[in-house]
């Protein structure tokens, strides 16, 4: 069963994602509110662009880095959504270094 079934939980607002609308719960973070709206990966590896996405969960490890309101870098399992971010996909280091 799919757990907002269970819990009656309703997104409160909404974010982009790369152009796209992204449904978000209250308290969400990005990395949460990308896996429910089945994104898996969302940065690119510096050179060879091998797709990361949460790998740790807890801030340890950075591979969960994502772009949000132009600010690269930012760790996707830590940081919460607030209506109208604007996320994208992060290449390399975010700062056209790809």
């Amino acid at each position: 069963m799919n757990p907002l079934e269970l819990t009656g939980a309703r997104p409160a607002h909404t974010a982009t994602f790369d152009g796209r609308p992204l449904r978000v719960l209250p308290g969400q973070t990005v990395a949460a509110a990308l896996w429910a709206a089945g994104v898996t990966a969302w940065r690119g590896t510096r050179g060879s662009g091998e797709p990361r996405g949460v790998f740790c969960g807890i801030g340890v490890c950075f591979d969960c880095l994502v772009t949000v309101n132009d600010r690269p870098g930012q760790r996707a399992c830590l940081v919460p959504v607030r209506p109208g971010d604007v996320i994208r996909t992060q290449r390399g280091t975010g700062h056209g270094d790809d």
